[in-house]
Parts: C-alpha cells; sequence; structure tokens
C-alpha cells in the first residue's frame, strides 16, 4: 500500500511558476512509476506528466517545455515545476503511482494503482 500527499498547489499569476509535491510513504517508493494528472472543472482527468522508476520522463505535448518532472527516491517524494503557467492549467492536480509501469501507457489513468487528494493550481490572467 502506497499514501501519497500532494502540496505546493495556490494561486498565482500567468507567466508565473509553482512546484508541487509528491511525499509517498512505503519503502518500495524507488520502483513506482510516478505520474501526475490534472482535472479542470467539468473536463475528464488528462494526463500531465510522468516519471519511471529508472528516471525516464514523459509529457504532454500542452506542457512539454514548460513543466518538469523530477524524484528525490531519498525523499520519497516526486516533484512537478511548472514554468510559464497559463490559465489553462487551472485545475487540481494528482500524483499516481504504477507498480508495473509500462510507457506506452503512461497516460492512461486506470494505469495507476495509487493516488493522492489532489492539490489546487488556479492561474490567473
Amino acid at each position: 500500500q502506497v499514501q501519497l500527499v500532494e502540496s505546493g498547489g495556490g494561486l498565482v499569476q500567468a507567466g508565473g511558476s509553482l512546484r508541487l509535491s509528491c511525499a509517498a510513504s512505503g519503502r518500495t517508493f524507488s520502483s513506482y512509476a510516478m505520474g501526475w494528472f490534472r482535472q479542470a472543472p467539468g473536463k475528464e482527468r488528462e494526463s500531465v506528466a510522468a516519471i519511471s522508476w529508472s528516471g525516464g520522463t514523459y509529457y504532454a505535448d500542452s506542457v512539454k517545455g514548460r513543466f518538469i518532472i523530477s524524484r528525490d527516491n531519498t525523499k520519497n517524494t516526486v516533484y512537478l515545476q511548472m514554468n510559464s503557467l497559463k490559465v489553462e492549467d487551472t485545475a487540481v492536480y494528482y500524483c499516481a503511482a504504477d507498480p508495473s509501469f509500462r510507457s506506452s501507457v503512461w497516460g492512461n489513468p486506470s494505469s495507476y494503482d495509487y493516488w493522492g487528494q489532489g492539490t489546487q493550481v488556479t492561474v490567473s490572467s
């Protein structure tokens, strides 16, 4: 069992930056792939980024070049550095853990077994 707790959300102006953190419990964090997803009101949950256990990274086209996912296995934490934020990035951001990662389905929420409670990110114009 893995428990995930996100933090770092908030209100920021367009063009600004935020860094989200996701702290994981458990001793097997380093063997999990980790993903970030987001869900805006009235919209489906969408993939943002993922990082494999070996450090390979994957990004949605909408955030490529602006967001950076990273992990620190010594702290059982995954990060999402969000730069050049846009109003359309406003959403609840969730982190998720996948113990059996396949890169071909990194963006599929059903591939992830564990989810955090989410953190709100609001970008104002």
